[in-house]
């Protein structure tokens, strides 16, 4: 593998509005190109706006969704990828041709569609169905992955595409500043973004606190550097619906170390070098090498017990009856 050159985007996505949404995919995938990278990674559900989505019914949502690949929304995605030579990632909602609904995100380039990932974890519309596989795919000779938003809380989906092979694992978000039951979460007044340019320092306060930065600084860095991985960490900024999102956009290397992030206070693209030397240097490269999944392999497939140490007597009992 040689040197890739990746980039994320943050902006401010239009509710249902694909068509502005598509140009402002187009717009920053122009800039992107221009620093040189060969992908550029934007929101979950950025073609579409996702908020919006919890309002919908099941015959509104079907009228947003579109089928994958044959549909407007991948057509002017490869349009883009082909006038810019740069793979789009982008995030919309899917529709077979049974009308079964899922939360999609795609990799396409000037060929076409590259790779569809369906959210594991939807929940923004009870309409949403699950997905049920893992997806990795070639990018530039490298091994990438995709996983939404919540399905990259649950780390075992992490580590499951990460030994598949996924060198990259691009994580897609529309998330933080949204009430939650940990210390600190909360919404951020609107008014603050509206306020913005005459007091950006009361925002970024927001935004980079525990509602959101601090917030997300506890988990995601170890989800790179638990695998040795890349991490691509795409998220909107400003208003999604009634709600606002605080963007920084991230790349995260195999040490855990943030060597690209969004940090203006709208739409914005950053761009790094991802180097293959760092995958096998990184602390998570030899813990993977050591482990030992035959002494927690049956542990980690067992449903969550509030008792967890009732699963290991009930295995260790099997094992000796054996």
């Amino acid at each position: 593998m040689e040197n890739i050159k990746i980039a994320t985007a943050q902006f401010e996505n239009k509710s249902g509005d694909k068509a502005y949404n598509l140009a402002t995919i187009e717009r920053i995938s122009e800039k992107a190109a221009q620093q040189g990278a060969k992908a550029i990674a934007f929101h979950e559900c950025s073609i579409t706006g996702y908020s919006f989505a919890r309002h919908l019914s099941k015959e509104q949502l079907l009228d947003v969704a579109e089928l994958i690949p044959g549909g407007e929304s991948i057509q002017k995605l490869t349009g883009i990828a082909a006038k810019y030579d740069i793979a789009v990632l982008a995030g919309l909602f899917e529709k077979d041709k049974e009308d079964k609904l899922y939360k999609a995100y795609v990799c396409v380039d000037k060929n076409g569609l590259v790779a569809k990932h369906r959210k594991l974890h939807p929940f923004i519309n009870p309409h949403l169905i699950p997905g049920n596989s893992y997806t990795v795919f070639e990018l530039e000779s490298w091994k990438c992955g995709i996983l939404i938003c919540y399905d990259s809380n649950i780390f075992e989906n992490v580590r499951a595409t990460n030994l598949l092979g996924a060198d990259i694992i691009f994580m897609p978000h529309v998330t933080m500043c949204t009430p939650s039951p940990r210390p600190g979460a909360g919404f951020v007044d609107p008014g603050l973004w509206q306020n913005r340019e005459n007091d950006p320092t009361s925002l970024r306060l927001e935004f980079d606190g525990m509602k959101g930065r601090d917030w997300l600084m506890k988990w995601l860095p170890s989800r790179a550097y638990d695998n040795a991985a890349y991490v691509v960490f795409s998220n909107p900024i400003g208003m999604d619906d009634d709600q606002l999102k605080n963007g920084c956009s991230m790349i995260i290397d195999p040490f855990g170390d943030i060597i690209a992030e969004c940090r203006t206070l709208g739409d914005e693209v950053v761009t790094t070098v991802c180097d293959p030397k760092k995958l096998i240097n990184a602390g998570g490269y030899r813990y993977k090498k050591a482990r030992r999944p035959e002494l927690y392999g049956k542990i980690i497939s067992q449903p969550h017990k509030s008792e967890q140490h009732v699963i290991w007597l009930e295995i260790k009992e099997d094992a000796e009856k054996k």
